[in-house]
């Protein structure tokens, strides 16, 4: 039978070889190392940079995780309001209706400019009609809104203090909407009361007066 040979390895030469690979180095001069150590040196280095890179991407997609779950919050918080709106919708959509039903019947109170001395009319009769006697009637500029004209009448009247009140209930009952500003009273004589106050009508623009109104608003080009 034939006898396996005996392997004669000599470790302590080995180790003493290696260990000689790493004695007197110059670390100002990697390139002239043995090779053991130069490869040790290559391993050391890529594997830092590998951990460097490694924790720096973790860092930017920690950063980016962030800033995506706080773009979440807000994209949620956005549904939840848009999804109430679109809820009250039809809620809001009546509501709309009703304002410009309300609008519209406002407009209808607001004379033209050919009405206006038909209400100027209607004012005076009124006051006659409760047998006060004017002293004064007197109309004043014409102020210009946006949508609107406002016209101040000075008024002073004459007569008994139920009569003043229920000349100002017929004021106020008229189609037309018709204020009293300033409103005071002063006694006369033989018991009766003197009220002065203004009266403030209001009429609609008409088109060329809306449109006059949207020319001076705008701005002026060029400046």
């Amino acid at each position: 039978m034939a006898k396996i040979p005996k392997l004669d390895v000599d470790f302590a030469g080995m180790q003493s070889n290696l260990k000689a690979q790493f004695v007197g180095l110059n670390p100002n001069d990697p390139p002239s190392w043995p090779s053991l150590p130069r490869y040790l040196l290559c391993l050391a280095v890529t594997a830092l940079v590998v951990v460097a890179l490694w924790f720096v991407w973790l860092n930017a997609s920690d950063d980016e995780l962030t800033a995506e779950r706080a773009t979440e919050v807000k994209l949620r918080e956005d549904f939840s309001k848009k999804l109430v709106q679109a809820a009250s919708l039809p809620a809001l959509k009546a509501q709309r209706e009703q304002v410009l039903q309300y609008v519209t019947q406002l407009e209808k109170q607001l004379p033209g400019k050919a009405e206006m001395d038909a209400l100027l009319t209607d004012i005076n009769t009124a006051g006659q009609g409760r047998g006060l006697q004017f002293e004064l009637f007197k109309p004043g500029q014409v102020v210009v809104k946006d949508y609107y004209a406002e016209l101040p009448i000075s008024v002073r009247v004459v007569g008994k203090y139920h009569d003043i009140g229920a000349f100002a209930a017929d004021i106020a009952n008229l189609s037309r909407i018709v204020t009293l500003n300033n409103l005071s009273l002063a006694p006369a004589k033989d018991g009766a009361l003197t009220m002065d106050t203004t009266a403030k009508t209001f009429r609609y623009l008409d088109t060329e007066e809306v449109a006059l109104q949207r020319k001076a608003a705008a701005p002026v080009k060029g400046k």
